[in-house]
């Protein structure tokens, strides 16, 4: 029996039958389904949300060095954070197989950056593994896992957001009973002081020169062979890509191991064939490898180093030939990002938008929408954690150059974001003696990524109840005397936490504080927001908190019922009041 599953739920599926045992992961987009659909074998695999990536992998590298196979899931971006025990871990090797699941986003679909982290394998010399459908996603972990522990390597399972989203038929297998390897003491392996490093190194080197000679009859890398004319190298779904836009008589290579370059098997094929294309998207990470083994081919000159590819960019830019469509004459509605009706952040961005004496240095998360029009509220977002740290920066900056007169700095991030990486910034803040205000935006739950527990939250991931590490608690311990918490959608009160803030002589932060409006597992107050068109003088002022629910018909705000929360920001806002709340 086969059944229809995505990428993540395949993958997930496939932790199961290579019998890992332990998985770490902190929620990314385009990633974060992994582990919700892994902790459905809880009885089998241990799951659970760490604070950030870095924690993630050094859970599951631990859970290795033990003996059990192990994994651990992020977002592209998030292999940054997790790169430094990631390049230490490949040096040491492992003991049971060990896997690292980097979700990438060609496209920009839910990323700041649409880096290519096929880059890190040979940067920090693991062995690359990459699935071109939800059977390979499924079949590869174990592959990962038995190349791990034969060759003694880190394995990077590197998918993209057309992988893991996509659904596409898999066959089940049974769960490999995997018997852990006894733990021993091995601190000449596993403790990677100079000494025993320059050891590791000359090792790995030797390690990846045999996974490159395997790799040239590994069951991961297949040619297919219809024609001598055109060859087509390729991975991951541009290798589907590509087969659609190629006519039938192109013969293929396409590789599930990509890294270390299978030498002998791509000499063999580039020799059988008259032209030779390598089609992937965005770095030339195969076709490098293939110029540098002497061997001449076309790629990114064709289709070129952005976005993400598909077969009718391929079959234009490549091959020159307009690929079939069907034209449809319907103009997609334009939807530009906005915060949810009711979202609580919307309390806080409406109370400091507008006012030019505030500078907001923004983070990674629902509160990034609060740089949207009309709040248009935030001035800089860079990645997870960073709002504290630059906003500390930009004071610096402007006191060292004489115009802090006037400049009111506020750092901000979520609940989540504040223990994945907010609370070294919020550290350094009262450690240098910043004139920075840290706010935590804090909304119950890791909300973004689809609503996933974190340390305040009182779950784990596998249900359980837990201790639920209190906001407060850390930012006094940090040394901030004056901790403020609020409503933020209640208005006054939310200037009034922004002007003591700012007033107290005491390190001060803010906490904003009310569940997000979707959150389940919530009871919310049954409302619902409606406009007196008599009292209505059409000042629009209601527009300006940003909600999707208000819209202006025949001159007068109305308010889409459907939609509205009953959360009355637009009603505080109403110099009229001509907006109202009343129960459903």
């Amino acid at each position: 029996m086969k059944h229809l599953m995505s990428g993540n739920e395949a993958i997930a599926r496939g932790i199961y039958e290579a019998g890992i045992k332990v998985a770490s992961a902190y929620p990314g987009t385009p990633s974060t389904e992994i582990l919700e659909n892994a902790v459905r074998y809880k009885d089998d695999v241990y799951c659970e949300w760490a604070p950030n990536e870095k924690v993630a992998l050094e859970v599951a590298y631990g859970a290795s060095v033990a003996g059990s196979r192990s994994i651990c899931t992020m977002k592209l971006v998030g292999v940054n954070v997790a790169a430094d025990p990631m390049f230490t871990a490949a040096y040491n090797g492992v003991n049971g197989g060990f896997v690292i699941v980097s979700a990438d986003d060609p496209g920009f679909h839910s990323s700041q950056n649409e880096q290519d982290n096929r880059n890190y394998a040979r940067h920090a010399k693991m062995a690359l593994i990459e699935p071109a459908d939800s059977q390979e996603c499924k079949d590869f972990v174990r592959y990962a896992c038995e190349i791990s522990e034969q060759f003694d390597v880190l394995a990077l399972f590197r998918t993209t957001t057309r992988i893991n989203h996509s659904k596409s038929l898999v066959e089940f297998g049974e769960r490999v009973q995997y018997e852990a390897k006894p733990y021993e003491k091995n601190d000449k392996k596993f403790v990677c002081v100079p000494a025993y490093a320059r050891e590791h190194h000359r090792k790995l080197e030797k390690n990846l020169e045999a996974l490159a000679e395997w790799g040239s009859t590994c069951p991961l890398n297949r040619v297919e062979m219809a024609g001598t004319k055109v060859g087509v190298i390729s991975s991951g779904v541009s290798y589907q890509h590509a087969k659609e836009a190629f006519p039938d008589d192109t013969s293929f290579l396409k590789l599930g191991l990509t890294y270390p370059i299978p030498e002998k098997l791509v000499r063999d094929f580039a020799s059988k064939v008259d032209k030779l294309y390598v089609i992937e998207e965005l770095d030339p990470f195969l076709e490098k490898e293939i110029k540098a083994l002497g061997i001449e081919c076309e790629g990114k000159a064709l289709t070129g180093l952005l976005e993400e590819l598909n077969p009718s960019l391929v079959a234009e830019r490549v091959l020159g030939n307009p690929y079939p469509t069907v034209e449809v004459n319907v103009k997609p509605v334009g939807r530009p990002p906005a915060l949810c009706p009711g979202c609580p952040h919307r309390g806080f961005f409406y109370t400091v938008s507008g006012k030019k004496d505030y500078i907001i240095s923004g983070d990674i998360g629902c509160y990034g929408l609060g740089s949207s029009a009309p709040l248009s509220a935030i001035d800089c977002v860079t990645c997870m954690g960073s709002s504290f740290s630059m906003a500390h920066g930009m004071s610096k900056s402007f006191e060292m150059e004489g115009t802090t007169v006037g400049k009111k700095i506020l750092g901000i991030l979520g609940d989540s974001t504040f223990f994945h990486s907010g609370m070294t910034g919020a550290s350094n803040i009262i450690f240098n003696k910043g004139n920075v205000v840290p706010v935590i935006l804090d909304n119950s739950i890791t909300a973004m990524t689809g609503h996933q527990d974190n340390p305040s939250t009182g779950y784990t991931l596998q249900g359980e109840t837990t201790y639920s590490v209190k906001i407060e608690e850390v930012m006094k311990a940090l040394g901030y005397k004056n901790v403020i918490i609020c409503d933020p959608l209640d208005l006054a009160a939310m200037q009034q936490a922004i002007d003591d803030a700012f007033a107290s002589e005491e390190a001060s932060c803010i906490i904003t504080r009310r569940p997000c409006v979707l959150l389940k597992r919530v009871k919310h107050e049954k409302a619902v927001c409606r406009v007196d068109a008599d009292s209505c003088r059409s000042c629009r002022k209601c527009l300006k908190v940003g909600c999707p629910a208000i819209s202006i018909r025949d001159g007068k705000a109305v308010i889409d019922e459907n939609q509205c929360t009953g959360c009355t920001v637009c009603a505080q806002v109403c110099p009229f009041k001509a907006i109202g709340k009343e129960a459903r």
